[in-house]
């Protein structure tokens, strides 16, 4: 691990530079990786930001730094009691939230940056260094009333867990505004729920009222609420499922819309200065920013920790039995492996998918959300256009957030940016898959609908509370 100052951090000056601060930690608050898309949105007005262009030039590389490629990051939310007056205190507090981030740098042979994000489930049972079990979130607790000292031991537990061989590089802690605030920030995100939530916590301020496969414009108190739910048969990993949801939600938001004006600067200054405690320096921070502002959002990879059972110990109640062999496969293939480059290709000239004649693609249409009728939908729109559609069946899993659109077409590698073109959704995702010798699909393209899909039209809809 590297050598760091873990004392108090000096006052930071709000000078233009720090506004790429800003945005690394604005991605923190939403998964880690918003703060690519951020910058990057910076970067479209380079003649209204020189600052941003000199950037490019004048700040280090992440490697001169960290003095390697990649770093792994643990991130985590933590979570907040209420006194006798209703006020929140964190003395005793665990961390409710547990991801561990694996960054690629960009390189000369692999210039475009990644991101892995395994979350691993609160409930996890672990065995500490002194042979005693509880559930992996209360290291946090154990570390003691220092955020520093909590931030700490969770680090030395969660790689332990992990098996992580150089443990964590640096950590970031969330208290439990910090999302909540980034979501009103950038002006709320629409989210279709992926069931009915009908629950209410007094207590723990937890009051969530939706109905599932509507669309909801949700506030950030809204937002983490409905991320938060965990009273269904899923527990945890359900939950686990629907902060990625979010995460990806914000960062398309962050993605197609700008929130670089003074306004959002300031207030997303203020997230930050209140809600996000780390050992990133200042200069590592803008030097992160600026070698991610350029991410792809298929360069964003999530996962969680596979668990074999659920049990009730003695020692911690309700717990979840991690699959050790899976988890072992997941690290390797996250932190451990050489870093697969990233494909990426510019855009493509909107007169060129014109010319691509809609009656010579084949698609088959997958139901990747479970919502009845939602797939021969999609296929009726594509139909109409003039395209052939092969199939409509359901997707081998109903929690595609996001449309997938994947392309087998060797003769025609547009086919996918087509289908994505006719169909006007840019959320939806375009990924050309290598043919294999024991696998001849029937058709170009394979779109595995998203619940983006569904929502897309339906922008009148509000949430409720």
């Amino acid at each position: 691990m590297s050598a760091r100052d873990d004392g108090p951090r000096a006052k930071r000056v709000h000078s233009t530079v720090y506004y790429a601060t800003v945005a690394f930690f604005l991605a923190v608050a939403v998964g880690f990786v918003a703060f690519g898309v951020f910058v990057g949105q910076r970067s479209i007005a380079r003649k209204q930001n020189p600052i941003t262009t000199l950037g490019q030039i004048f700040i280090p590389p992440p490697q001169n730094y960290f003095g390697k490629d990649r770093i792994n990051v643990l991130l985590l939310g933590i979570d907040y009691n209420y006194d006798q007056n209703d006020q929140e205190y964190s003395a005793g507090a665990r961390s409710d939230t547990i991801m561990a981030l694996s960054l690629d740098f960009p390189t000369e042979a692999n210039p475009n940056p990644s991101i892995h994000i395994l979350s691993i489930p609160r409930d996890t049972l672990y065995t500490f260094p002194d042979g005693h079990q509880d559930k992996i979130n209360t290291a946090y607790q154990q570390g003691g009333s220092s955020l520093v000292k909590s931030s700490q031991a969770s680090e030395r537990a969660v790689a332990d867990f992990l098996g992580l061989p150089g443990g964590f590089d640096r950590y970031v802690t969330l208290r439990i505004d910090a999302t909540k605030e980034v979501i009103d920030a950038i002006g709320g995100i629409d989210v279709v729920p992926d069931e009915t939530m009908d629950y209410d916590d007094t207590w723990g301020h937890l009051h969530i009222h939706f109905i599932g496969g509507k669309l909801y414009h949700m506030n950030g108190d809204q937002a983490v609420s409905y991320s938060r739910f965990r009273h269904d048969a899923c527990s945890d990993p359900c939950r686990i499922k629907r902060q990625q949801q979010v995460i990806r939600i914000a960062i398309n938001k962050l993605k197609n819309e700008k929130f670089n004006d003074l306004m959002h600067i300031n207030q997303l200054i203020g997230v930050f200065n209140r809600n996000v405690v780390t050992d990133f320096t200042p200069a590592e921070e803008v030097s992160i920013a600026n070698a991610f502002s350029t991410i792809d959002l298929s360069a964003v990879k999530t996962d969680q920790v596979p668990y074999l059972r659920d049990e009730e110990l003695d020692c911690c109640g309700d717990v979840l039995i991690a699959d050790d062999d899976a988890k072992a496969q997941l690290v390797q293939k996250y932190f451990l492996d050489p870093v697969t480059p990233v494909a990426t290709s510019p855009p493509v000239d909107p007169k060129v998918l014109a010319a691509i004649p809609p009656s010579t693609i084949q698609v088959d249409v997958q139901n990747g959300t479970g919502e009845p009728g939602i797939a021969g939908k999609l296929a009726s729109e594509l139909q109409a256009q003039g395209f052939k559609i092969a199939s409509v069946a359901d997707a081998d899993s109903f929690d595609h957030d996001t449309t997938e659109i994947h392309v087998h077409s060797t003769k025609q590698p547009l086919a996918g940016e087509r289908v994505r073109s006719a169909l006007a959704l840019q959320t939806a995702e375009v990924s050309i898959d290598t043919p294999t010798p024991s696998a001849t699909p029937s058709s170009d393209v394979t779109v595995i609908v998203g619940r983006d899909y569904d929502a897309a039209p339906q922008k009148q809809a509000s949430a409720e509370k």
